[in-house]
């Protein structure tokens, strides 16, 4: 008689997390404190959450446009985006008080590390005449920002999910000690970069 098929062994919880997340603890920790000669550990850069914005401040005027964009950070991201408000009345804009200026969802944990996997490797490469992201979006605390024109480099949406078409921000909210730190982290996880035009005159 046949031996009985053998059950796969489960899969454990190193198994199911994202690729990235498994770099970064099994190479890029010791990679970093090594490059940028840091005596701890707890001193490496560390990304905390991704927050991606869409902002709408047509919006109040058109149900559509909300519609599509509530739509689009779902789908790209996996979570129901949240709405953002105007904190303040600007009249040169017709803004008051509490108009629903845009729509916001924090990524962490494993859907962080997949959102970027899929940025990096999917998103980006389809964006036309690409040469890499800028190096001048990082703010004082090492934070980065990567702004998209448009929804349809996601290979999630359909075409008819990408009209209208509506921006798209991208923050890594990153712990670190500067923005050079910072940028070092985004590199090893694949962030491409432009590269400088070095003179030679």
């Amino acid at each position: 008689m046949a031996e009985a098929t053998k059950a796969k062994p489960a899969k454990t919880s190193a198994d199911l997390k994202p690729r990235l997340r498994r770099r970064y603890e099994e190479e890029i920790i010791n990679q970093l404190k090594t490059e940028l000669k840091l005596t701890n550990i707890h001193q490496v850069p560390r990304l905390e959450k991704i927050v991606v914005n869409a902002g709408l401040g047509r919006a109040k005027d058109d149900k559509r446009l909300m519609e599509v964009a509530t739509n689009t950070l779902r789908k790209i991201t996996g979570q129901q985006p949240i709405q953002t408000t105007a904190k303040n009345s600007i009249a040169s804009f017709k803004l008051r008080e509490g108009n629903k200026i845009g729509l916001k969802v924090t990524l962490r944990g494993a859907k962080m590390y997949e959102f970027m996997d899929r940025l990096i490797n999917l998103v980006l490469p389809r964006l036309r005449d690409f040469h890499g992201v800028s190096d001048k979006s990082f703010d004082k605390q090492g934070n980065y920002s990567l702004g998209l024109t448009d929804q349809s480099v996601f290979p999630e949406l359909s075409f008819e999910e990408t009209n209208p078409a509506h921006g798209i921000q991208v923050t890594f909210v990153i712990n670190s000690l500067n923005k050079d730190y910072s940028r070092a982290l985004l590199e090893k996880f694949g962030i491409p970069f432009v590269k400088e035009e070095k003179n030679n005159g």
